[in-house]
């Protein structure tokens, strides 16, 4: 194939220096993803501290999935994200962290067994989603709401398979639950059986048979490769 001498004419050096950077997350995020069979990833608040009755279920949750050979992936960071890779990590699991430099909540968490930085949200948000299996969020803030948002956009559109999403703290996630019905399916702005993407839940124990059921894969197979149609291609 031969390329256009001048593709570049109306690019700006700043145009192709970000794409560069782009493109080196991506090949970071990728590669990290053929040494690991998909696992779980979880998601939550990186403000919640040890103290937190959250993070002691997040703990128990990544625990669980380690002793039933599922990888544990978060952000990276501290709280729920900490928490989750401890569980793993004590256990002896596999324990991922894909980290991001911010001004607050940079630090990464001692309890990985693999870990990458990511410069760019969505780089380091379409690796989170690729590596898993299954979704779980914990409570959190604007960063968890617009990752979970992401996940049931992309399984909403036929972007990515239907997998498991589990917000984990009933009382926490039960008012956006109502917003979903009272609002957004009242006022017609998604279908009723859009609600269905996800399911509230208190117990460890559904998330780990979620994972079980979907089953173990190969580390040479991603359920997202070949997901999709030429008209609607997947992530």
């Amino acid at each position: 194939m031969s390329i256009d001498p001048n593709i570049f004419k109306d690019y700006t050096i700043a145009d192709i220096e970000r794409a560069t950077a782009y493109g080196k997350d991506f090949e970071k995020g990728f590669k990290e993803l053929h040494t690991f069979a998909q696992g779980v990833t979880i998601f939550g608040s990186a403000r919640i501290g040890e103290d937190d009755k959250y993070y002691a279920k997040a703990r128990e949750v990544g625990q669980l999935l380690a002793q039933n050979g599922h990888a544990v992936i978060t952000g990276g960071g501290p709280g729920i994200m900490e928490a989750a890779n401890r569980g793993a990590y004590e256990y002896g699991g596999r324990s991922i962290g894909f980290n991001i430099v911010l001004p607050h909540e940079q630090n990464t968490n001692p309890y990985l067994t693999d870990s990458i930085e990511f410069k760019y949200f969505f780089s380091r948000k379409v690796m989170l989603v690729m590596a898993s299996k299954a979704y779980v969020f914990f409570p959190g803030g604007f960063g968890t709401l617009d990752e979970l948002t992401e996940v049931l956009v992309l399984i909403q559109e036929g972007k990515m398979p239907k997998m498991p999403v589990h917000l984990f703290g009933k009382s926490f996630w039960r008012p956006f639950e109502r917003y979903i019905a009272n609002q957004l399916v009242k006022g017609k702005f998604i279908a009723p059986h859009d609600t269905t993407i996800c399911r509230l839940t208190d117990d460890p124990a559904e998330i780990i048979a979620a994972a079980n059921k979907v089953g173990h894969p190969k580390i040479s197979d991603n359920y997202y490769d070949g997901f999709g149609t030429r008209d609607n291609p997947g992530i």
